[in-house]
């Protein structure tokens, strides 16, 4: 089982794909083989078949950790935070303490304005390994944030937002070959697709002028167009004084996905309200800029900042 996930950190998805299809034999009866084939379907992107496979791991072995931890992070990253929440808690009763399942349970009632439930759940980690780094820091962090002072009808009006940007694809009334282009393409949400441009679509195998005007239609319909978020982006990226090529770094570098970057849960989510998608558009914030979000502490912002050094870029200094 080891070998399929080592494989798929490596980055090697065809040999772990070969590795689990010649295990096929184990798909009746091991929770083993299903957490495999979810971290797979995970990291190609089919989230909804990762989260079966997860779900299917537990059927037969309902105490299996590591699939309830892979499902938990799954189910959070894409926003259904009740259920994750549940699998959090199931692991925090386990000895020995699963370090990771409670961080991230911390986040989550951070998010929630849960900061005492918060801070047990950091002080757990904290009595059982006292000099673990990334749990003092967040100690740190949530004491912080209890005192923070953010704009309540911003707020509002942000997560308002964001509620219309998460609504899933599905949700919608589309044609069967519109909806499988879509998924195909990784297009999940409605802020998926207004990151997407015209000719991006049309350019996509099997996608015509049909699917497009159903699209358009069914965006007009909200008073949005295809593009509109990569737009607002670049114009909030051009009134900056700091370009992102005024940075030393390659294209390929500034243009690389922050998906494909490995962050913990609170500042994911943080660099989504932002929606920002590129490290190219990272780099045109400040620290003050960041720290202005709610929830964004000192310990995300190291983090990020830890992230960036490994490609020898810096957020934008403040004038």
């Amino acid at each position: 089982m080891e070998d399929v996930a080592m494989l798929i950190r490596e980055g090697k998805i065809e040999e772990a794909e070969q590795r689990l299809n010649e295990r096929q034999a184990e798909a009746g009866n091991s929770p083993g083989w299903h957490c495999d084939r979810g971290r797979l379907l995970d990291v190609t992107g089919d989230r909804e078949a990762a989260i079966a496979a997860f779900e299917a791991a537990l059927q037969i072995k309902p105490n299996y950790a590591e699939a309830t931890f892979q499902l938990a992070c799954l189910l959070d990253l894409h926003g259904n935070e009740e259920r994750a929440i549940e699998l959090y808690q199931s692991l925090s009763h386990r000895a020995p303490t699963h370090v990771n399942a409670l961080l991230n349970l911390a986040v989550l009632y951070e998010d929630q304005g849960k900061s005492e439930h918060a801070l047990r759940c950091v002080d757990r980690v904290l009595a059982e390994h006292p000099n673990h780094v990334r749990a003092r820091m967040f100690a740190q962090d949530i004491a912080s944030s209890m005192n923070m002072f953010y704009d309540e009808d911003q707020e509002r009006t942000r997560l308002k937002r964001d509620a219309i940007l998460d609504m899933p694809i599905t949700d919608f009334e589309l044609s069967v070959r519109s909806r499988n282009c879509l998924r195909k393409m990784n297009i999940n949400t409605l802020g998926d697709l207004l990151k997407i441009t015209e000719p991006e679509l049309l350019a996509y195998k099997n996608f015509g002028e049909t699917s497009l005007a159903e699209i358009k239609a069914m965006l007009s319909q909200k008073n949005l167009r295809l593009g509109q978020l990569r737009e607002e982006m670049a114009a909030t990226t051009r009134t900056m004084p700091h370009r992102r090529l005024a940075a030393q770094g390659s294209p390929e570098i500034f243009n690389k996905g922050l998906s494909e970057i490995e962050f913990s849960s609170r500042a994911r989510k943080c660099l989504q309200r932002l929606n920002l998608t590129m490290l190219g558009d990272l780099i045109t914030k400040t620290e003050a800029e960041l720290l202005a979000i709610k929830n964004f502490g000192q310990t995300s912002l190291n983090e990020i900042k830890q992230r960036l050094t490994e490609f020898n870029l810096t957020l934008r200094k403040a004038e």
